[in-house]
């Protein structure tokens, strides 16, 4: 029973969750970058959300800009890796390290920004479990919706051509390092429209919201895929999984956590549920639909053998 309970609150999450899982799938499997930006850019969205609708700005307006300044963040890491020439993955730690100091200054030196009950019209909070269910459906159909239409415009094949081959791309006279830039900017974007929806989900904005962010995107990401590329690998269909994956991701932890795991642990939980989502196809693929030989082959296999000796 208190797991039925607890069901509105961990799909509402998923969902916000699921939406960041997007904006790191835009990175990892369209553009081929193992972005660690995520961890900053998500609290980066949450602290500029946070302090623009306590300081009076309408919420929509707010989310706009926070996705805008996580776009930010994604250009910082993309023109770090592209026109400084440092490795992806050690581009995003350095924007996200920077990040911090930013979000400490956004929020003004405190550790926490909370809006104040009741004060403050929100797109979604976790009293009202039910209608953020459905703000966050509208919402990630919205993303999809326009990452579909983006995607299948000259930019968007440009950019997918570049993650699946910069080579060729830069032979047939593509900018690949302005594609990177403008990729990473959309993938943060998304991230950081993720962190402003989890902050007014939270009611609040915490300098530590973005720790661990890109395993649970990589998790979401992981096991979405495993189930809807087996129904129809097409683009639409990945990005619903990514969110599906973020669903039962929160379901899967808010389960665990039921059961009376340890806060001290959940981190691990993180990286144990990829870790099984990485691994399972592996083992599948090397163990499990390895031809065996026919008895009756490994029988004259074995007596060829015995001959030529």
């Amino acid at each position: 029973m208190a797991f039925l309970n607890a069901l509105p609150g961990a799909v509402a999450e998923g969902l916000i969750w699921g939406l960041m899982a997007i904006g790191v799938y835009i990175s990892f499997k369209i553009l081929d970058i193992a972005d660690l930006t995520v961890d900053g850019s998500i609290c980066t969205g949450a602290c500029v959300c946070a302090v623009l609708i306590t300081g009076g700005m309408p919420v929509w307006l707010s989310v706009i800009l926070a996705f805008v300044a996580g776009a930010m963040a994604g250009t910082v890491t993309g023109l770090l890796h592209t026109a400084l020439g440092i490795p992806s993955i050690l581009a995003g730690i350095l924007t996200q390290l920077m990040l911090y100091s930013v979000n400490l200054t956004i929020l003004g030196g405190k550790s926490l920004v909370s809006f104040v009950g009741g004060q403050h019209k929100l797109l979604l909070s976790m009293s009202n479990n039910t209608l953020a269910v459905v703000t966050g459906v509208v919402i990630n159909a919205a993303v999809i919706i326009v990452l579909w239409l983006f995607f299948y415009t000259e930019v968007g094949l440009t950019l997918k051509s570049t993650g699946d081959n910069p080579d060729m791309s830069r032979a047939q006279g593509i900018n690949v390092k302005r594609n990177k830039v403008i990729g990473l900017a959309i993938s943060n974007g998304i991230v950081a429209l993720a962190g402003a929806l989890l902050a007014q989900y939270k009611g609040s904005a915490n300098i530590n919201d973005g720790r661990g962010a890109i395993v649970i995107g990589l998790a979401a990401i992981f096991i979405g895929l495993s189930v809807s590329l087996k129904i129809k690998p097409n683009f639409v269909v990945s990005l619903i999984g990514v969110i599906g994956g973020g669903i039962v991701y929160y379901i899967i932890y808010n389960f665990v956590i039921l059961l009376g795991l340890k806060t001290d642990f959940l981190k691990m939980l993180s990286a144990i549920i990829v870790v099984i989502f990485l691994a399972v196809p592996y083992i599948k693929g090397e163990y499990l639909t390895k031809q065996k030989p026919m008895p009756e082959m490994a029988e004259e296999g074995y007596a060829g053998g015995g001959e030529n000796a």
